[in-house]
């Protein structure tokens, strides 16, 4: 599913975000991206959705190496995976219901079928009250479920989430987790970049730390 192979990561002078990963990730798998701010977290996840390109060694995504892939073919390998930003990147003038139809656009829907694949995933996120309110009159915490909601709109195969549960208290972050591993059961896999201990130990995974852009821990999946 995603494999990186030797793969470093340089920006201006010199940083090296990423240095020598060597990575397999299998379709199903749920895995933790650990370590300290700065580690090289966002950087992996930016590479696997082909938002940077590595600087040297090779990934690649269901077997197509990103290196060679076309810029015109970007937004086709996008479609399959959907991504949960730190800073939620949402629209703030448009509503709930209207930032999470926006991965429907694509498809041309009607606003009566979209709402049949919408009204549901925001019930599980706990967002369903609001979905007619302004993103820019949201908390951080709802902003966090609205982009929850967005990223799986359209049942991606991999789903990239950079900290999904930084700005929620514990109940809705346990929620999201919940949401996060029935995708799992869906064939779905899961890659999250997270600083939270608590939530790892009450649902561990397979984790890989990085330090200073190396992979210093791969530790072994547990069966979910």
């Amino acid at each position: 599913m995603v494999k990186f192979v030797n793969v470093g990561v340089s920006f201006t002078g010199g940083y090296q975000a990423l240095n020598n990963v060597n990575i397999e990730i299998k379709s199903g798998e749920f895995v933790y991206i650990i370590g300290k701010s700065g580690a090289g977290k966002s950087t992996f996840l930016r590479l696997i959705y082909a938002d940077l390109l590595p600087t040297r060694g090779v990934i690649s995504v269901e077997g197509r190496d990103l290196n060679l892939m076309k810029r015109i073919e970007v937004p086709f390998l996008r479609r399959q995976i959907g991504v949960i930003f730190q800073d939620y990147k949402l629209l703030e003038n448009l509503s709930v219901f209207d930032n999470v139809k926006l991965g429907l656009d694509i498809f041309y829907m009607k606003r009566t079928q979209a709402k049949e694949r919408i009204w549901p995933l925001l019930k599980r996120v706990g967002m369903f009250e609001k979905r007619d309110d302004i993103v820019k009159n949201l908390s951080g915490g709802e902003k966090q479920r609205v982009a929850v909601a967005r990223a799986l709109i359209n049942d991606p195969k991999i789903i990239l989430a950079d900290e999904p549960t930084g700005n929620l208290d514990m109940e809705n972050a346990e929620n999201i987790m919940t949401v996060l591993r029935e995708c799992i059961a869906t064939g779905a896999t899961v890659i999250m970049a997270t600083h939270d201990k608590l939530l790892r130990e009450k649902y561990p995974s397979r984790e890989i730390e990085l330090e200073k852009g190396k992979v210093i821990k791969d530790g072994a999946a547990y069966e979910l």
